[in-house]
């Protein structure tokens, strides 16, 4: 039966059991209908039975092909386990034949870097023999020596044999290289002592070669100790010579020194030339006795000159030049300074020493030459009776010193120590026989070789001069060297400047009061001006006698206007006083004379104004301080005029009507401005 007859009795029973409206009927309605299905399905299989046998041989096919489908999947399976495993053992193998190929070429890179550090190359072996020590292979193949002998030395423990046959080769290949290293090295340490030669060029080829005392060094101390010895004793004896030589030298052409009797209260009583003012500029300093007692150029040892080339002695002496103590000075402890250095910078570098071991070398090396100018400088400097030059060598000490801190040697600080204090004492010495000088000094010899007829008693006198151009000298040096006056210093002027002002009191003591003051003022007014012009005004000597200079000043006008206008002077001063204590008694009793000096006043100051005028620009050397002074006069005596004029209007003498007799003050002020100096 087809399924399509199948459906249709199946929709026929369904409308049936739908439209049934007798459940019996429909029973046996139903019934028919499936019995009638049921028939016709088995007549429907009836039918269809070959195709049925044939569907179940084709089934009974397929079942064996999926038989024998699964075995062969199954035999598959069984293979891919096999297979799996020997991947496995495969892997396994590959890792292990990986690892000995590993360890086979880790061992023969060992091996081949050992062979190649054991083995000594034909060439190295013929260049350390045969090939001179200024070659650079020679000291490429002494590098690769040392590394061959580092090598050897770190694998003596492993007792290999090729380790013991090897080292013999190396310890004879060393040998040979010590023994030409030594050779060279004494061949060029002794090239130094042949004479003129530049020693600075054999340390030079040296230090070009410096790994051959670390060669030394580290494979020999002992020869290597031997040539650090040979190098010390021979360059020390070398400066020893030359610079024995260079001072022997240079002070033969030193100019003439200052004489034990070139000092402030020296007096020869013989007319000279004294130089105006204190001559800062350049030039040569004047050969005389002026120059002992003035800076005269001689502070550009100090800046400019401080590193200037040395002096060269034959050189000077085909000019017929001499030269200065301070500069022959500068020249060595320059020179000193020079060599010094480069001989510390190269011993650190050529002998790889550093710190204590490098000043102690150091110390040898100069040793005798330090000495030298320590005895030899002692005897120089004891000669020497120039105060400034002396100072200028203190401050070229503190110079040079410096120089060498910037140059990071600080090796022989003892030596300028040394050498201070044994200026600073003969300094000291020279600046107290000054001071002697100041004391002893024979002011009645001198007062009386003095003219009568002129006024030479009252002008700057040549002592005060010599000391005001040496104190700013001084002074100024020290600035050079320092930015605020030395302490020991500041206390050798202080002392000097008393003895000074004791000198200007004793000189003054056969004056006349008048003259007295004329010459304070003069000799305090070129000290300050002395200083001034040498670029010393802030210090505190030029502050002292400037005080002292203002003090005189006022004195002395006070004096002149008393001098010259003394009825005015004396009447303002009584009667100040007077209405000060409100006595008009008193008052009234000199009321009468306001009217005789007013009258007296009208008629004669414009002669006392031209008299006070002058004498101050006659007794006053200096122009500017005169026409200073002056000023200060006409002011004061202004004042004493004001104050006139403010008496005369006081209710006691205003009566008499006085005050109309005076003078306009303007007046008086247009006359005085004709004295008023034009620059």
């Amino acid at each position: 039966m087809s399924k399509t007859t199948i459906s249709t009795n199946d929709n026929d029973i369904i409308n049936l059991l739908e439209n049934c409206t007798d459940l019996e009927v429909c029973s046996k309605e139903i019934s028919t209908k499936l019995s009638n299905i049921h028939n016709d399905v088995v007549e429907d299989c009836i039918n269809q039975i070959e195709r049925l046998v044939e569907l179940h041989s084709e089934i009974n096919k397929c079942d064996k092909i999926f038989d024998s489908l699964e075995n062969t999947l199954s035999s598959f399976l069984v293979q891919l386990g096999t297979i799996g495993y020997d991947m496995q053992s495969l892997q396994t193998e590959s890792t292990s034949i990986n690892q000995q190929l590993d360890n086979l070429h880790s061992v023969r890179n060992h091996l081949s870097k050992f062979i190649e550090q054991v083995s000594i190359s034909p060439k190295i072996i013929s260049t350390i023999t045969e090939s001179d020590c200024n070659e650079p292979i020679f000291t490429e193949s002494l590098i690769q020596l040392q590394q061959q002998i580092h090598f050897i030395k770190s694998q003596e423990h492993l007792e290999a044999k090729s380790i013991s046959e090897v080292k013999v080769v190396i310890e004879n290949l060393k040998n040979t290289a010590i023994l030409k290293i030594r050779e060279w090295i004494l061949i060029k340490i002794n090239s130094m002592k042949k004479p003129l030669s530049n020693y600075q060029i054999i340390q030079n080829a040296l230090l070009k070669n410096k790994y051959f005392y670390e060669f030394l060094l580290v494979n020999d101390k002992r020869i290597a100790k031997q040539i650090k010895e040979e190098y010390i004793d021979t360059v020390s004896k070398m400066f020893y010579s030359y610079f024995k030589t260079y001072t022997s030298r240079l002070f033969k052409i030193q100019a003439e020194a200052a004489t034990k009797d070139d000092l402030l209260g020296y007096e020869d009583f013989k007319p000279r030339l004294i130089s105006s003012v204190l001559s800062l500029g350049k030039g040569v300093p004047i050969k005389n006795k002026t120059s002992v007692f003035s800076l005269a150029g001689r502070h550009s040892l100090l800046t400019m000159d401080l590193i200037s080339p040395i002096i060269v002695p034959h050189v000077a002496q085909q000019m017929n030049e001499s030269v200065e103590f301070e500069k022959i000075f500068r020249s060595v402890q320059y020179s000193l300074v020079d060599h010094a250095s480069y001989e510390y910078l190269f011993s650190a570098d050529f002998f790889l020493i550093s710190g204590e071991n490098l000043i102690d070398h150091f110390s040898q090396v100069m040793g005798k030459s330090i000495g030298y100018f320590s005895q030899f400088f002692s005897v120089k400097i004891q000669s020497n009776n120039d105060a400034i030059s002396l100072y200028i060598c203190i401050c070229l000490c503190k110079k040079l010193r410096q120089l060498l801190i910037e140059r990071e040697i600080n090796s022989f600080d003892g030596y300028w120590h040394s050498l201070e204090q044994i200026i600073w004492s003969r300094f000291e010495k020279v600046m107290m026989n000054h001071n002697e000088s100041l004391r002893n000094y024979d002011f009645s010899k001198a007062h009386s070789n003095l003219k009568k007829q002129s006024n030479d008693c009252i002008k700057p006198h040549h002592v005060i001069r010599r000391y005001a151009e040496m104190v700013s000298a001084l002074i100024y040096c020290s600035k050079l060297a320092d930015s605020s006056t030395d302490a020991r210093l500041y206390d050798i002027l202080s002392r000097q400047q008393q003895e000074i002002e004791l000198f200007i009191s004793h000189y003054c003591s056969q004056l006349s009061s008048k003259e007295k003051l004329f010459f304070s003022i003069n000799n305090y007014d070129m000290i300050t001006s002395v200083l001034t012009e040498a670029h010393c005004s802030d210090a505190r000597e030029r502050d002292l006698f400037e005080n002292l200079r203002q003090e005189c000043v006022e004195v002395y006008v006070e004096d002149i206007l008393k001098e010259y206008f003394e009825e005015l002077v004396t009447f303002v001063k009584n009667t100040e006083s007077l209405m000060s204590s409100d006595n008009i008694e008193e008052l009234n009793k000199i009321r009468g004379t306001l009217k005789l000096i007013v009258s007296n006043f009208n008629n004669t100051w414009k002669q006392n104004i031209e008299k006070i005028n002058k004498e101050i620009l006659d007794n006053f050397s200096n122009f500017k301080n005169g026409t200073n002074i002056l000023q200060f006069a006409f002011s004061h005596f202004i004042q004493y005029y004001q104050k006139l004029t403010k008496i005369c209007n006081h209710k006691i003498f205003d009566s008499d009507k006085n005050g109309n007799n005076l003078l306009n003050i303007h007046q008086i002020m247009i006359e005085l401005k004709k004295y008023k100096p034009i620059f």
